[in-house]
């Protein structure tokens, strides 16, 4: 039986996209019973879950990183390399740059494994974690990183037998920079689940509170800076003095940056910290009950909630970089910022409060969304890795 595991150090029980794209793919594999699929997940103890007839969960002990929320990092080749000794999988996908490619390159070459490896670039982290980090430092730090950060990911992902990405504009960055054998396979949507019908009309008038112009917004994203929260908090006092009513402001999530979430939401009357939304449910209902959603980060690879605010119906106001760019350009249901700051982001906001046609963008967003699932990418993803 084809045997596929994954590895990835970006996993995190509050994650986001990447927590979103695990659990659909456990969920396709339940189906699959040509396919043993194994998830190494890092825990606080070690043990094995079985969740399907051919889908276990191996839960490795693996320490927590400080100040890091919920991440563990494996950083040590001793504690994976028994799990994958014993599998000796058909397949390997290594879903982050932070010490996993290094790690399960030397296993399989050590003890001569049948596996091949694939990367998934779930991040752009050269340019995500370096050159933004780096960004105001001195001596051209920033280019320096960067350019080593790239010189890392030749080494360690052109010696794999392929490297998965699901933007088209991270790809064409990927192959500038000596990037090869990469493939485009895009991520998915729920597309019953994130739907226009979600839409809570009691949830509407409530926010609303009686004033049926109000403006709702959603951020359903990490509380950092690289997400776009502060700039979002920082244009708020503007939008109000600008629109005719103060908007609507819905905070879902949890990230470094909630202390200042939490402070927001005690000085404005409407903005709403909602926590950790876990329910599908529940989140499809706040997109579909929204009026306008935010993709802020220009460092997106994808962007899953990007991709279910559009399959809910909610025009978005993208970056202009990055997958958040892409899918606005491609569905035309949104606006792209010239450029990242709070005055730029306020006047996109208003121009979009003043349109007439709102309920076509929504249309536009449904439409493209729907030409994406997560059969077709799993489909797709599993082809390659099985006639490589």
């Amino acid at each position: 039986m084809f045997c596929l595991v994954d590895c990835n150090n970006f996993w995190s029980p509050s994650g986001g996209g990447v927590r979103r794209y695990h659990l659909e793919k456990i969920n396709y594999y339940k189906k699959r019973n040509d396919i043993k699929y194994v998830f190494v997940m890092h825990d606080a103890k070690t043990y094995t879950e079985k969740i399907g007839d051919n889908i276990f969960i191996e839960h490795l002990k693996v320490p927590k990183v400080l100040g890091q929320w919920e991440y563990r990092y494996l950083v040590r080749q001793s504690v994976l390399e028994p799990l994958l000794l014993k599998l000796n999988p058909d397949v390997i996908e290594v879903g982050s740059p932070y010490f996993m490619p290094r790690i399960v390159n030397s296993i399989v070459k050590k003890h001569q494994l049948k596996s091949k490896v694939f990367g998934f670039w779930h991040a752009d982290f050269p340019v995500t974690y370096v050159r933004r980090f780096l960004n105001k430092m001195p001596f051209n730090m920033a280019q320096k990183g960067e350019s080593i950060a790239w010189r890392f990911a030749r080494k360690h992902y052109n010696s794999m037998d392929g490297v998965i990405a699901s933007s088209q504009i991270i790809i064409d960055r990927m192959k500038d920079n000596g990037m090869t054998n990469i493939q485009f396979v895009p991520l998915g949507v729920d597309k019953d689940a994130f739907h226009l019908s979600k839409r809570d009309e009691k949830m509407v008038a409530k926010l609303k509170v009686g004033e049926p112009d109000r403006l709702i917004m959603f951020f359903p994203h990490r509380f950092c800076r690289e997400k776009g929260l502060r700039l979002l908090l920082v244009a708020y006092p503007l939008l109000c003095k600008r629109l005719s009513h103060e908007p609507t402001l819905l905070l879902a999530g949890t990230g470094p940056d909630l202390g200042l979430v939490k402070s927001a939401a005690n000085t404005h009357t409407h903005i709403h910290y909602l926590g950790f939304v876990k329910e599908i449910n529940d989140m499809a209902a706040y997109y579909a009950s929204a009026d306008l959603g935010f993709a802020l980060s220009s460092w997106e690879t994808f962007g899953l909630s990007l991709v279910e605010s559009l399959s809910a119906g909610l025009p978005l106001i993208a970056a202009n970089d990055g997958a958040a760019k892409e899918h606005i350009e491609k569905s035309e249901a949104g606006l792209v910022l010239d450029e990242l700051t709070a005055e730029e982001l306020c006047e996109k906001i208003v121009a979009f409060s003043e349109l007439k046609n709102k309920s076509e963008w929504k249309e536009k967003a449904r439409k493209y969304a729907e030409n994406l699932s997560w059969k077709n990418c799993f489909d797709r993803q599993l082809s390659s890795y099985q006639n490589v």
